[in-house]
This record gives C-alpha cells, structure tokens and sequence, in this order.
C-alpha cells in the first residue's frame, strides 16, 4: 500500500493499461528492449509500456527482483579520485552505458572500496586502484561471487577481470620526445619513489634520462597529493626552481593540466618557454587550451563502459584480460 492508501501499482496493471502481457512488461522494463535483435517487442510498444508505466507511478519491486534473479542492476565504480579528469571520463562513459542497459552506477568516491563491498552487493564493480597489498582481499570478494574488474598494471585475473593499461613503451616515448628537445626535464610524481620501489610511468623517466645522457636531479621531482591542487603547488615549486626546467613530464592528465595552470598563473607560456605532457588522455586535456600531448589508449573510456555492462548483464565466464594498447598522443603542450 502507498501512503495514500492506494495499492502500488504492479506489472500486471501496467501490462492491462497498455494492453500487453506481463511478460511484454517485464522485458521492456527490465531495460533490455531494442539491445537484443529478435525480441518481438516494438519501438512503439515499448513506448506504451513505459508511458503507462509512468502515468501509474510504477516502481519495480528491486528487493523482490534480486531474490528471483540473483541481479541487482547495480554497478559499483570505485574512483580514487572523482575529481580527476579520468574518473570524470569513467564516469561519464559507463553512465551512458549504464542507462541503455537499464542498470544503475553508483560511484564510491574517494572510498575504501573493501569495506564498501562487505556491505552492498552489486552485478559488477570496478576498482580503479588496486595492487598486491590488496589481492587477498580481492581473491576473498571474487570468492563471495562478487564480480570484480580491476585496473592494474601489475595484477593478473584470479577470479577477477583485469584491465591493463600497456602504458611502459609510450610513456618512454613521451619522455624520449622531452629528453630530444631539452636539457632540463623535470617529472611531477604521485609518490616518492626509491630505488628499491617500481613504477611503469615514473621508471620511464629515470630511464628515458639515461638514455639522453642526462643527469637525474632531485629538485626536478615534485611529489603531488592526490588532488588538483596539490598537482599545482608542485609544479609551482619546478618552476621557481632558479634553474628552471624547459619540460615537465606529468604521471597523470592532472598533474600535467596543473602544471599549464601553474605556468600560466607565473606568466608562462605553454609550449614556448615550458613544454608539459600527462598520462591518460582525457577530454579535459584534449579541449584545454593548450591541448594537452599525452600518452593513453584510443577509444579507452567507451570500450570500458561496454566491457562493464557486458559483466554486469552476463558475470559469468572465466576472469581475463582487458588490454589497451597507448601511444604518445602529440596536441599543443609540447
């Protein structure tokens, strides 16, 4: 009963109001319609369906839905960092996806995704920041039957879907296309780095500075949190430095839109007197001004939001691998 006092509206009242079966309703509003070739359902009969769904004020029964089917049409995204253009394109892309197919994305932002999955079940989620310290947990989830997809660098799938970015070769290339033109490199880093620690992006530079003959200098490393405007302050720092650097590679699209803000905000000009290139290849750095030279994937974000959906309406099949080929994307900035 509503609080009015009135029944709830069910399938088979919207199925009487719009003159189909219960099944008819049940599949148009399932959010399957139109995505599945043979379904014998119209356009113009869905569009009744979902009218007469709408003029009665039905809601489907989700609890009742999960215990008969097993689904939830929910889909988990953790974001490290929602504010980051990649989160945002992540997002953005899986949303619309999401929609077409009926299912509902909600974002974990900036939350401990361990202790977010012990307490709501979804059809998939997607980690996008996980590593060694956190397989057992991963491996614990997988076995609870839960649905992972897991961006790693490192991971191989163990009961979870990984997505690898091949990243090493384009971020060398990037640094190699500094290293030619300049003598002064610097590099904004997410985390500081020692000998005995490794990382793909951040090796790419030491190693690219090798091979140019050129010494590693620790004033040229700047260490940002994991917001904008830590990125900014940082870059700030390499170009106040007395010996500026001429060039600064940026481990991620937001640290590299920081450092263009930060050189423009020191009446700097981009590419003139400081050439900049990020990692990720975001829309944000691609319609910036200076766009922004980058290294990504091609057609990354869409092909996610597909491989999310496709988990989330069939999780069964063996874990695998997702690869997305980068490449050094040349635009403005350097």
């Amino acid at each position: 009963m509503t609080e009015s006092g009135h029944r709830r509206p069910t399938i088979k009242s919207v199925a009487q109001a719009a003159g189909v079966s219960t099944a008819t309703v049940s599949y148009v509003l399932s959010g399957r319609n139109g995505n599945a070739a043979g379904s014998g359902v119209s356009p113009a009969t869905a569009l009744r369906v979902q009218e007469a769904a709408r003029a009665l004020g039905y809601r489907p029964n989700q609890a009742a839905r999960t215990i008969r089917t097993g689904k939830t049409d929910l889909m988990m995204l953790s974001l490290t960092m929602i504010s980051d253009p990649w989160s945002l394109d992540v997002s953005r892309a899986v949303g619309a996806a999401a929609a077409a197919r009926g299912i509902t994305p909600m974002i974990l932002a900036d939350t401990d995704w361990r202790v977010a999955l012990r307490r709501q079940n979804a059809d998939v989620t997607f980690i996008d920041a996980a590593d060694r310290e956190g397989d057992a947990e991963l491996l614990a989830l997988a076995a609870q039957r839960q649905r992972l997809v897991v961006f790693s660098e490192t991971l191989e799938p163990n009961g979870f879907d990984v997505v690898r970015s091949l990243a090493g070769e384009s971020c060398q290339q990037a640094v190699d296309h500094l290293c030619a033109k300049h003598s002064r490199v610097a590099v904004l880093t997410s985390r500081v780095h020692s000998p005995t620690t490794r990382s793909i992006r951040f090796d790419a530079y030491t190693a690219g500075l090798q091979r140019a003959g050129l010494p590693f200098r620790e004033d040229y490393v700047a260490t940002y949190r994991k917001d904008a405007l830590s990125a900014v302050e940082a870059a700030t720092r390499l170009l106040l430095n007395p010996d500026r650097p001429t060039a600064i590679y940026a481990t991620t699209d937001y640290a590299a839109i920081g450092a263009i803000h930060a050189a423009q905000r020191l009446q700097l000009r981009v590419p003139e007197d400081v050439e900049v290139v990020g990692i990720g290849n975001t829309t944000e750095g691609e319609d910036m001004v200076p766009s922004l030279t980058t290294v990504g994937p091609l057609g990354f974000f869409d092909a996610l939001a597909e491989f999310l959906v496709e988990r989330a309406a069939n999780p069964g099949g063996p874990a695998t691998v997702l690869e997305f080929p980068w490449q050094l994307i040349l635009r403005n900035s350097a």
